[in-house]
């Protein structure tokens, strides 16, 4: 039992939306704040229960009334006030230089920019060589250097959250905010949006992939404007799949060198992305074609419309073309 009770505990301890399985200097001071504040309030739980106790003990003692003020004065100012100033006081001196960390001030370091949508995550990276890059629900960060996070929303409050990275910041209209974390090993991250924003919420992910310098600079060459459409017109050899799109998609959507829709997730790159609809599935063949069939029963409340006008065999080559959208 006593096994069991431990393995339930630690469940939680491990997986790529942990905090306390950091993988950065920042997530590594908030995975350290935390231990320090569950020592903690452990031993103010331990210590209060047991004066509690103690206080229900069966005793014969006899006080005046001034010694009755003094040891009230005494618990007042212990346990009142200087217990609390000292505990708020230990938590500020490791916290604010925690947080000062994830200040994007000084030297900036790369930027990537994220904008939350309902319910899914635009990125763009500004400063990439040979033009922007845009992409979805796909983060691609290097290993090893800060990089500071430009966020906004362009809708609602919306959450910014790597939590093996560090803390969260808010991402709201009309407004950015910066934070600079940083990755110290190659590896996958969960991110998600941690600021309820409406009815998909529990269904807005990001998923965020550390990379080598060398292998991100590849990436994102890969993704120029220019190098998707030639991609794009290249694979474009169904008409009918091109139509549909044309019809249905591409006042919503954008695919370099074939529409400019900004409302929904820039696609140029789907075919490349490990999932769909913002985390709700993995990217296995014929996903994309099961996604518009089935979208709004998988990700109740999404924006896109219920596509029950198309046909399915439309969908279905639909869905085959767009797959192919992976440089």
């Amino acid at each position: 039992m006593a096994v069991l009770g431990l393995a339930l505990l630690t469940a939680g301890c491990a997986g790529d939306k942990s905090i306390l399985d950091p993988a950065g200097q920042a997530a590594r001071d908030v995975a350290l704040i935390w231990w320090i504040m569950l020592t903690f309030s452990a031993v103010v739980l331990t210590v209060l229960t047991g004066l509690w106790l103690f206080a229900f003990r069966p005793r014969d003692v006899t006080r005046t009334p001034s010694q009755e003020r003094r040891v009230a004065r005494h618990w007042i100012l212990g346990g009142g006030i200087l217990l609390p100033v000292v505990s708020i006081v230990a938590l500020l001196a490791f916290g604010v230089p925690a947080g000062q960390r994830m200040l994007a001030i000084g030297e900036p370091g790369e930027v990537i920019e994220v904008i939350g949508h309902q319910w899914w995550f635009e990125v763009r990276y500004p400063n990439a060589e040979g033009g922007e890059v845009v992409t979805a629900n796909h983060l691609v960060m290097p290993v090893g250097e800060p990089v500071d996070f430009h966020v906004t929303s362009a809708d609602v409050i919306h959450g910014f959250w790597i939590p093996r990275l560090g803390g969260k910041v808010d991402m709201i209209p009309g407004r950015e905010n910066r934070i600079r974390l940083q990755a110290d090993i190659p590896a996958v991250f969960g991110a998600q949006c941690a600021e309820l924003c409406g009815v998909a919420h529990a269904h807005m992910h990001l998923f965020v992939e550390a990379l080598p310098r060398e292998e991100y600079d590849a990436w994102l060459a890969e993704r120029q404007r220019d190098a998707l459409a030639t991609m794009a017109t290249a694979n474009a050899t169904d008409d009918e799949a091109r139509s549909a799109f044309m019809t249905h998609c591409a006042s919503c959507h954008s695919v370099a060198g074939v529409s400019d829709g900004t409302l929904g997730p820039d696609l140029s790159d789907v075919g490349s992305r490990a999932t769909l609809g913002a985390g709700v599935m993995a990217m296995d063949d014929g996903a994309i074609s099961q996604w518009l069939h089935h979208h709004q029963t998988l990700k109740p409340g999404n924006l896109m419309p219920s596509h029950a006008d198309i046909d399915t065999d439309t969908l279905d080559s639909l869905g085959a073309w767009l797959e192919t959208l992976n440089p």
